[in-house]
């Protein structure tokens, strides 16, 4: 399953796996594929850092990535280019902080203890984090830099390509698949309505072709609803040079949910149990539908704020559902993919299902076209 992408890069598979976990990231690039690791979580470089370390020594010298998060547009602190994340939390409305404490309530969510903070808390989505997840970054051979919301600032592209990395974007338009590729991106990533966490309202079959006419000659990784070997041929059939999967990996046996309960949510849920919403980070993102997104898009409540506000006001009580494991709450950004997700398997056991799927269904396309 080799295309000129996959080839220039060194791996046997064109399987692209973001995960936020190193293990899984590992077990991607060990198993041949290409193993991106997401940082929008690491709070502190040193975390970041002594993960990266780990996942140096468990690639065996195989090529990995990492994907960090700078969105194009946030909310911002007037008179502050780089406003702090006190300055930026003080916007947060006091009328959002009382509906947060209203449905915890109702659900009976208890509190942290104390001194205990909020394991969930998202300060990746503000640029100055990204910048210090990446001065960490350089300092290790990763092959790719992602972007998960449009192009890169234009210094932060000419630093990745100064060190010899490539740097992708992922889109959800032809549109914005062009800016990409004038703001000098190398691979494209084609992410349609179907994926997980922040998606556009185009679905994949329809956007994969149209972002690869719109970037040829650029490579183009096609995102949203893969989770087959077939459905990858189906992808390359429409003229992407790899796939890029998530959701895909969140129920394998190195993934670390930190939560059973969450485990068997995904392995139980179907493809019509997601929803595009703006609960979790202020941006359209899929995830399980809970009675926490439920309540975020009543039209009833106060709407969800623009990133990062939105992250940051919902942290303390992400990590509070997570950690009492409250069924009701208890989400994640995943596609609609998950409904194909029924058990748990390794990594290996995963890429060995997706590259025997793709031989099959190129064999039979073959027989149709009067090839075999």
């Amino acid at each position: 399953m080799e295309t000129e992408l996959s080839k220039s890069l060194g791996v046997a598979h064109a399987l692209f796996g973001f995960t936020p976990f190193p293990a899984v990231a590992a077990a991607i690039t060990r198993a041949g594929g290409f193993g991106v690791l997401g940082a929008v979580r690491y709070t502190a470089p040193d975390d970041l850092r002594r993960d990266l370390d780990w996942l140096a020594e468990h690639c065996d010298g195989l090529p990995y990535g990492l994907d960090v998060v700078m969105p194009a547009r946030r909310a911002g602190v007037p008179g502050s280019a780089a406003p702090t994340e006190a300055e930026v939390e003080a916007l947060i409305p006091e009328g959002h902080r009382q509906f947060v404490r209203d449905v915890l309530a109702r659900h009976g969510v208890p509190e942290l203890a104390d001194g205990e903070g909020s394991g969930w808390r998202i300060t990746g989505w503000m640029e100055q984090v990204a910048r210090s997840q990446l001065d960490v970054a350089f300092d290790y051979p990763i092959k790719l830099l992602a972007n998960a919301l449009g192009p890169p600032p234009v210094d932060v592209v000419t630093r990745a390509h100064d060190h010899g990395v490539r740097v992708a974007a992922l889109a959800g338009s032809a549109r914005h698949a062009r800016r990409h590729a004038d703001a000098g991106i190398d691979v494209v990533v084609a992410q349609g309505y179907e994926a997980g966490g922040h998606t556009g309202e185009i679905a994949s079959m329809v956007l994969t072709p149209e972002v690869v006419d719109a970037v040829d000659p650029l490579p183009v990784l096609a995102a949203g609803g893969i989770g087959s070997g077939r459905q990858i041929a189906a992808a390359l059939a429409l003229g992407a040079q790899g796939v890029w999967l998530g959701s895909l990996w969140l129920t394998t046996t190195e993934a670390d949910l930190h939560s059973r309960a969450l485990t068997e949510k995904l392995l139980a849920a179907g493809s019509g149990d997601t929803v595009r919403s703006r609960a979790l980070t202020g941006k359209p993102a899929r995830q399980l539908r809970t009675e926490w997104t439920d309540a975020w898009d009543d039209p009833a409540g106060p709407g969800a704020l623009p990133m990062p506000l939105q992250g940051l006001l919902v942290a303390e009580a992400v990590t509070r559902i997570q950690k009492h494991d409250v069924v009701p709450l208890l989400g994640t950004p995943v596609g609609q993919i998950v409904g194909r997700m029924t058990s748990e398997r390794s990594v290996q056991e995963v890429v060995d299902d997706l590259t025997r799927g793709f031989e099959r269904a190129v064999e039979a396309v073959n027989r149709i076209a009067g090839r075999e």
